[in-house]
């Protein structure tokens, strides 16, 4: 299935409608990544930054209770960045011809779904939302590295959406599991005929008041 449970709506977030609801956010990020929740208050002020930087967007899946469920935001890729910079660094020690990835393109840098509303395609709805309009080249992402025989929900998804290896193996500074960046051009492919039929639809509404600082 490819269509969010009818149950939910997907929703644009502003960069303060995130912040107003960034433990809950936070709160998916654990749950779904398997985090000790500890890990709320260590990631907290990078969230926060994260909503400073040009080009952010995000967007977020709420249930009937108005409880969020799932997430995903990114911005602009640029040298300075951290995770730009690992990469770069990744790319320069195994295959500098790939360097050609990190320009012009998009950041997606968190996306998570809680368990129970996994397996409904509302990882891809919250995807195609949040990329949907994004004027770059392309999009990077980062993820732990592939389990041949329990591959990760994340990794059928962004296969089947066109994500091709831009980098293996890497391991970030501070973090000894290893990871896959993955890249693919945009704008995505068209979903096929029917695929938002009785699901969420689109992005609508917003949380949060407007952001006159951030810039797109």
């Amino acid at each position: 299935m490819t269509a969010a449970p009818p149950r939910l709506r997907v929703v644009s977030f502003t960069a303060m409608g995130l912040i107003d609801r960034l433990s809950d956010a936070l709160g998916v990020y654990v749950t779904a990544m398997g985090y000790p929740r500890s890990a709320i208050r260590q990631r907290a002020p990078l969230w926060r930054e994260h909503t400073r930087r040009p080009g952010w967007r995000g967007v977020g899946a709420l249930d009937e209770r108005n409880s969020l469920v799932g997430l995903g935001y990114g911005y602009i890729g640029a040298r300075g960045q951290w995770w730009h910079e690992e990469v770069r660094r990744g790319l320069l020690s195994t295959d500098p011809r790939g360097l050609h990835w990190l320009a012009d393109y998009f950041e997606l840098t968190e996306l998570h779904v809680l368990p129970r509303t996994q397996g409904a395609g509302l990882g891809e709805h919250l995807l195609r939302a949040l990329l949907d309009g994004c004027d770059r080249r392309s999009v990077l992402l980062s993820t732990p590295e592939l389990d041949p025989v329990h591959p990760a929900r994340a990794w059928r998804l962004y296969r089947r959406l066109g994500f091709v290896d831009v980098l293996r193996e890497h391991r970030f500074v501070g973090d000894s599991r290893p990871f896959a960046v993955l890249g693919r051009s945009l704008p995505l492919p068209a979903p096929p005929p029917g695929w938002m039929e009785g699901s969420a639809g689109p992005p609508y509404g917003e949380l949060g008041g407007p952001d006159p600082a951030n810039r797109g």
